[in-house]
């Protein structure tokens, strides 16, 4: 089994095999693993739309620079 490393913290997470569930030495959170992939990808997703709304609005500008009459 790979070591896994808490979403919120970074410490090193205990497997817990009686409940199926990790356990964070740093924070105390306790998951299983398809809850850290979920907290692991909730983080991510914010950057993405971040990206996409910067992207758009480089792209509006840019149209912007190269429609106006100078």
């Amino acid at each position: 089994m790979s070591e896994q490393f808490c979403p919120e913290c970074g410490n090193k997470m205990i497997y817990e095999a009686p409940v199926r569930r990790f356990v964070c030495r740093g924070c105390g959170l306790y998951a299983t693993r398809d809850e850290i992939s979920d907290i692991r990808q909730k983080a991510k997703t914010p950057l993405l739309d971040d990206e996409r709304k910067k992207k758009k609005e480089r792209g509006e500008y840019l149209q912007w620079w190269l429609s106006s009459k100078k």
